[in-house]
């Protein structure tokens, strides 16, 4: 596995991490050994960057690593997790220092260490500042807590705030070959900033796998249920154009899914792809995009087949997109 840094000065980790969402059952049911084995799989293969929430099975995720940690102390792995997310007594957001101080300290106790080396805003309250929000991470980072700060699903506009304040580590939003509105804006103020950019959902939530997801199959808990793009008319329109993107792929020796993540790397050496996956054989296919590399015959064959703007459908529903900065 390649590797890239983590924002400047942040430490070098490998090229493509780690999205642990799954492990807390957003894309279906799993159990502690099979996630531990994705775990073990990720350690061989050089994917040592991981990527966990609070929010994630309020705190099931966090729960799964820090189990892993307890059994494997010599792990490696550099952690990421997020707060900003209220739950009790409604779900609403606060980024005052009681609420996150109190989120991160649980985070740091369900992870079982003392120290992350990420934390991110997981969605930035409107209302509060951002310059006092880095303010209160930056009280984080002297107390020896997170060794970076992070936001996500930020503007452009509010990094260049909060970066003024106090360094940034990396900015996280959903980016893929499906997905493109960080090129508006975000890949290109991070690369300027020394900020990393840490695209998640680079394989479009399963859309890229050898076998497209049958939406008729999720359960009640699938975080995909209910997004436009995976409903009638446009889940049809989506599958028709992959099936095109599959071919290109099956010509060239490659796997939809490799083929998105080395995608995602060949758009900039600041970005570090965080796929999600709950097994070792989906995570072994992700990383052989690391190995990927293209021509320009390639890269223009891809932008044929997938467009910027070709994914029929928002992807998110109305509630799921509450809290996201919108910039274009």
């Amino acid at each position: 596995m390649k590797t890239r840094q983590l924002g400047h000065g942040g430490p070098m980790v490998g090229a493509v991490g780690l999205g642990c969402m799954s492990f807390a059952g957003f894309y279906g049911q799993t159990d502690l050994a099979t996630s531990h084995d994705t775990l073990d799989a990720a350690r061989d293969h050089g994917v040592d960057f991981l990527d966990t929430a609070l929010i994630y099975g309020m705190g099931k995720s966090e729960e799964v690593i820090g189990s892993y940690i307890k059994a494997n102390p010599k792990h490696g792995f550099k952690i990421a997790t997020k707060g900003g997310i209220e739950t009790k007594p409604t779900r609403r957001f606060d980024n005052s220092e009681a609420s996150l101080r109190r989120a991160l300290e649980s985070s740091l106790k369900r992870l079982g260490v003392d120290f992350v080396d990420l934390y991110y805003i997981h969605r930035r309250e409107p209302d509060r500042p951002i310059e006092e929000v880095t303010q209160t991470l930056a009280k984080f980072i002297k107390e020896g807590k997170i060794g970076g700060i992070g936001y996500s699903e930020i503007a452009p506009t509010s990094l260049r705030r909060a970066h003024a304040v106090h360094p940034v580590m990396a900015v996280q939003s959903e980016y893929s070959l499906w997905t493109r509105q960080p090129e508006m804006g975000m890949i290109q103020t991070c690369a300027e900033l020394g900020v990393a950019f840490v695209p998640f959902s680079p394989v479009a939530r399963g859309m890229f796998a050898d076998v497209l997801p049958d939406p008729e199959s999720f359960a009640d808990g699938d975080f995909r249920k209910g997004q436009p793009r995976f409903i009638g008319e446009n889940f049809t329109a989506n599958c028709i154009t992959l099936d095109r993107f599959r071919d290109f792929c099956t010509s060239r020796g490659w796997s939809p899914a490799a083929t998105a993540i080395a995608w995602t790397l060949d758009q900039g050496e600041h970005l570090i792809p965080i796929p999600g996956t709950r097994s070792r054989a989906h995570l072994e296919q992700l990383v052989d995009g690391d190995a990927i590399e293209f021509t320009d015959e390639d890269r223009a064959e891809i932008d044929r087949i997938l467009p910027i703007g070709w994914a029929h459908g928002d992807r998110y529903s109305d509630a799921q997109i509450v809290g996201v900065e919108r910039y274009c």
